[in-house]
């Protein structure tokens, strides 16, 4: 089946980006990314285990809809069609019997999977529905558990299992890991890494939106080895539950603890959410990226970012690394 960009001509002179990620964070940089390129492949995490996504999981047996829906509506193109279908998607039912909480997105995207016995294909039908600028891709094709190993104040390390339990540990992470622990990429999002020019890691639940990508083999391998560069944008504030208390550079170690040999070549941060810039440019400095400060948030409201700020940033970003990004042939 075509891509959903297949009905508009892409600019090759525009970059292509992959935006790993998934959730509120995966959506800001989705937002911002449609301002400055249509060529995006958006790779979503496949781990959620609460709300409709985790009933439906439970139920059919399949990969997790929720973000994967908030990604396609993020890239929805912005007509009165697409504002149309974007809403329908995001409608969430309210009753009292089965169907309350489901939104209407998750259930037309199961039953395409069903239709169609093709989970890409139907992503892509649901996206040329939507006119979305770019494409989403499930980072694996079967759904995952999250697992982190958490310390708890008195000294002893407890397993916590599923992404929304995660998600709301307080309690310092140490590792998280996936199960099954070496499951099957979906090809086309290794395809799009391999032939990206940039990469976009976060923002977005650092411990199970972004890093879950880094523990799929096949999609880290593509990683380590494609000739795109890695851009990191780091979250605004910290995240109540999983991050709570984490500044900006925690973060980056964080990254660097579960992929030491993950190369980054620039990483965004906003300065209302850097303490000491010059402690986080060192550390940048050691992992070969270059660090930009510059506000990316919303005027009234700093936990949210702002899309045209965020695009602003990303083009200043690619424009002073590469002047000619979109017309260099992928490696």
């Amino acid at each position: 089946m075509s891509t959903t960009t297949s009905a508009r001509q892409q600019d090759p002179r525009r970059p292509a980006v992959v935006a790993l990620g998934g959730g509120h964070g995966l959506s800001a940089s989705l937002s911002a990314l449609r301002l400055m390129t249509d060529r995006i492949t958006a790779v979503v995490t496949v781990a959620d285990d609460g709300g409709s996504s985790g009933r439906l999981r439970e139920e059919l047996g399949v990969l997790p809809p929720g973000d994967l829906r908030m990604a396609l509506s993020a890239l929805t193109d912005d007509s009165d069609w697409g504002r149309t279908w974007r809403d329908l998607l995001q409608h969430r039912f309210s009753t009292d019997g089965p169907l309350d909480r489901h939104s209407v997105g998750n259930l037309l995207i199961v039953a395409l999977w069903e239709l169609l016995g093709d989970t890409v294909g139907g992503l892509d039908l649901v996206g040329r529905l939507l006119g979305a600028r770019g494409r989403v891709l499930p980072m694996a094709s079967v759904p995952l558990r999250i697992e982190a190993d958490v310390r708890r104040p008195d000294g002893t390390v407890d397993v916590v299992v599923g992404q929304s339990e995660v998600a709301r540990t307080v309690d310092a992470i140490e590792h998280v890991r996936l199960h099954p622990p070496a499951p099957p990429a979906c090809a086309e999002a290794v395809e799009a890494v391999r032939a990206a020019d940039w990469v976009l890691l976060g923002p977005g639940s650092w411990y199970t939106s972004v890093l879950p990508h880094l523990l799929v083999p096949e999609l880290r391998a593509a990683l380590l080895e494609t000739a795109a560069r890695i851009v990191v944008v780091l979250n605004l504030t910290p995240e109540e539950g999983e991050t709570a208390g984490m500044r900006p550079g925690d973060h980056l170690d964080v990254l660097r603890a579960h992929a030491p040999d993950l190369p980054l070549h620039a990483v965004v941060a906003d300065p209302a959410s850097v303490d000491d810039v010059s402690v986080l440019a060192d550390l940048c400095g050691e992992l070969g990226a270059q660090l930009l400060v510059r506000q990316v948030s919303r005027g009234d409201q700093r936990d949210v970012h702002d899309p045209l700020r965020l695009a602003a940033a990303l083009r200043d970003v690619v424009e002073g690394y590469l002047g000619d990004v979109g017309t260099r042939t992928p490696g």
